[in-house]
């Protein structure tokens, strides 16, 4: 019986004092380099074509100014995410993006960066985002006032989605999956097709959590070009 129902989520694996759950998070570095020394299959097309698809998505949302791939971070950053939300679905694997520490580490560097260069290169165009086009004149001290707090909150906002999705979803499994004791076999068989079906639900919210974070990203670097 668990002590606490978050503990789950703790790196409690150590071997020498040295947490190795977020080994977890290095996994895809050594899977990808395979996929260059097989002969060409269908996932590895379907996988190109889905590439291929971000590039042009991504390449849309930048717009025609921005610099030529410019696309390939915010492509390796879906990846990224989308590989751990999935190794986190797996039995005994540590889920990574479960945690603060990490989804902050994504959103924080990424927003201050695009942060530093609009500032630095696009002074004006930066100011002229503080007040939304339209916006009466005795309301534009307030609308300074919130335009910048929703803009030094979007990393946190970043990090909280992907890490409070990832969370919501392995606790439910979880509290579902430890009831399974004390049931009947009817209840069982029915608690089997429910926790297929979440696992279902998960797999797919890893791809959209992914998919969400990376095109906010894309969304945030282009409002300072």
């Amino acid at each position: 019986m668990m002590s606490n129902l978050f503990s789950m989520f703790d790196p409690s694996t150590n071997i020498l004092n040295m947490s190795l759950n977020w080994l977890s998070s290095m996994l895809g570095i050594m899977m990808i380099p395979y996929l260059f020394w097989l002969i060409p299959s269908r996932f590895s097309l379907l996988w190109f074509n889905i590439l291929n698809t971000l590039h042009k998505e991504f390449k849309t949302l930048l717009g025609l100014s921005s610099l030529k791939g410019s696309t390939f971070i915010f492509i390796s950053l879906f990846t990224f995410i989308m590989f751990n939300n999935f190794m986190g679905l797996f039995p005994y694997v540590f889920t990574s993006t479960s945690h603060l520490i990490m989804t902050l580490s994504l959103a924080l560097p990424l927003w201050l960066s695009f942060m530093i260069y609009g500032w630095i290169n696009h002074t004006i165009h930066m100011f002229a985002h503080l007040v939304p086009q339209g916006t009466p004149p005795i309301l534009m001290p307030f609308m300074v006032c919130i335009e910048t707090i929703s803009n030094f909150i979007r990393p946190g906002t970043l990090a909280v989605r992907l890490a409070a999705n990832m969370i919501a979803g392995h606790l439910l499994l979880t509290l579902l999956g430890s009831t399974g004791p004390s049931m009947n076999m009817i209840m069982i068989n029915i608690l089997l097709i429910t926790q297929i079906a979440l696992l279902m639900l998960e797999s797919a919210v890893a791809i959209i959590q992914s998919y969400v974070f990376t095109v906010l990203s894309t969304l945030y670097s282009s409002e300072v070009n």
